[in-house]
């Protein structure tokens, strides 16, 4: 019969579609376990030289943020840049609504956690309210509270990262076992 010849073959086809899915899944939830520390140390350098910009430099913040948004990358990149072209005419909100527009508009592309956006919150109620001293004051305790979550990062990568990987494709072979 042509049909039973077809068979194995479709059920070993969905068997490896299943391994593969199941495993890039664990190999994706791997990466954002590696990419989290990363990005955690892109903001940090980006809030330094923040602090350095406002503190030394005496440069606007808009021009400031454009300034650190140029100089990282992705998706540090998008929330400075955001932050800058949303405090710029016409549009000239706040720095707080900046900043909170930009963390809005990066968080989704990124491996942080909630914890690192909400230091990020609170940064932007203090920035462009006081003078360079009190707001070089409030980078300098986001930039100690962001240290801490990204050595609690690394503390996680080597924990699960490769964890998530091994779980991906064991889960996928329960799967086919289960179904099969």
């Amino acid at each position: 019969m042509p049909g039973q010849e077809v068979k194995p073959l479709v059920n070993m086809f969905g068997a490896v579609l299943i391994m593969i899915a199941s495993s890039l899944a664990g190999f994706y939830k791997a990466r954002q376990y590696a990419l989290r520390p990363r990005q955690l140390r892109e903001l940090i350098a980006a809030l330094q030289r923040l602090m350095t910009e406002i503190n030394y430099g005496l440069t606007p913040l808009p021009d400031a943020m454009s300034k650190m948004g140029a100089q990282t990358k992705e998706p540090v990149r998008t929330l400075f840049m955001h932050a800058a072209a949303q405090m710029e005419p016409p549009l000239g909100l706040t720095a707080r609504e900046s900043l909170q527009s930009g963390v809005e508009q990066a968080w989704g592309r990124s491996a942080m956690k909630s914890d690192e956006r909400e230091v990020m919150m609170q940064l932007s109620f203090s920035l462009g309210t006081s003078d360079r001293q009190d707001q070089t004051k409030h980078i300098s305790l986001a930039i100690q509270q962001l240290m801490h979550e990204e050595s609690r990062a690394q503390a996680d990568q080597v924990k699960y990262e490769r964890m998530s990987r091994s779980l991906g494709m064991l889960v996928g072979a329960l799967i086919v076992i289960l179904i099969f």
